[in-house]
């Protein structure tokens, strides 16, 4: 018999480094990751088996196919929306190709399993794209289903995956005479701006949130790229990773969609400043403003809407914006560092 295992991908990057230790503790099944970039250390002992190669390389997915059972796939790989902007096809490729190759790894998966294969895809926040600034401050919290007009390649990405996820879940090959009976059990959530006391940001455009206490904690000086009265709304990684895990465990059933928003609180980048030299008296922190880069974050919601979360899988936070910074990011980052 084929191992029975769970898929990472792009198990290097932030949410990866505090998933798998969760699923190795939490989970009975053993852990692939798969990543461009070797493995960090770090996260070595959580693996079952970790393979450094590209989801773009379908002959390497097919050797997956054959030699494991693979119960879910948790997709987190991805050009994220500051660095997608440099090379708009490149991000295309990684984030919509390479996400349909996945997909066509779990049809695969489900034919020969006889049962649908998981696929847990985190989305995000760029999914949105609000016309003015003049509307994003009438409005409240965004749901689901609403202003879904993004303005970045990445955004468009994820939006589109979502879509895929959707048709490969409902309607793959319907026309087909041999239509495949199973498919794929598509589980989407749309992330907030991340915030990690573990790993350093990445090149998201939410992350000026995060920058400013890296910095500080370094006693290095930081120009924020955003309006001092720019909000958009924010969750720390412990609470992301509770999310996915939530997520995959869920029956079915309950499930009353196929997107949800998760998020825990909003701020401003005045207010992120002001915490950040709580903890930090000694921090220089100023305001530079990229009005591109500003730009992108003004067609972000202030608030996003996780109602059916926590209607449909019992979606709570577990941190606040006091608990967020008191007890998980500062302690955190001033660990790093010292």
């Amino acid at each position: 018999m084929r191992k029975q295992v769970v898929l990472v991908t792009g198990v290097n990057g932030e949410i990866g480094h505090s998933l798998v230790a969760h699923l190795a503790e939490n989970d009975n099944c053993d852990v692939i990751g798969l990543d461009v970039m070797p493995i960090d250390d770090s996260i070595q002992q959580y693996l079952f088996k970790f393979i450094q190669g590209d989801i773009l390389d379908q002959m390497l997915l097919g050797r997956l196919v054959a030699e494991y059972e693979i119960r879910s796939i948790i997709h987190l790989a991805s050009i994220l929306s500051t660095k997608a902007e440099y090379n708009p096809e490149t991000a295309h490729r990684v984030n919509v190709e390479g996400t349909l190759n996945l997909l066509r790894l779990a049809v695969e998966q489900a034919t020969w399993q006889g049962k649908s294969v998981k696929f847990i895809y985190p989305s995000s926040i760029a999914a949105y794209g609000i016309p003015s600034l003049e509307i994003k401050q009438q409005l409240g919290p965004v749901t689901e289903d609403q202003w879904l007009m993004p303005t970045t390649i990445y955004g468009c990405n994820k939006l589109y995956c979502e879509h895929l996820g959707r048709y490969y879940s409902n309607f793959y090959k319907q026309l087909a005479a041999d239509q495949t009976k199973y498919t794929i059990d598509f589980r989407g959530l749309r992330f907030p701006g991340l915030i990690s006391a573990v790993t350093v940001p990445t090149g998201g455009t939410s992350d000026y949130g995060p920058d400013m206490l890296h910095h500080a904690a370094q006693n290095i000086p930081y120009a924020c790229f955003v309006r001092p009265d720019s909000v958009m709304p924010f969750m720390v990684m412990p609470d992301a990773v509770k999310s996915i895990l939530l997520l995959e465990e869920i029956e079915r059933n309950q499930l009353s969609q196929l997107v949800y928003n998760v998020t825990s609180f909003s701020a401003s980048a005045e207010k992120l400043k002001e915490i950040t030299l709580d903890a930090f008296p000694n921090a220089e922190i100023s305001f530079a403003v990229d009005q591109k880069r500003q730009h992108i974050v003004d067609t972000w919601p202030a608030e996003i809407d996780d109602k059916a979360a926590r209607k449909d899988w019992n979606w709570k936070p577990d941190f606040d914006m006091i608990q967020s910074f008191k007890e998980y990011i500062i302690p955190g980052v001033k660990n790093r560092y010292n």
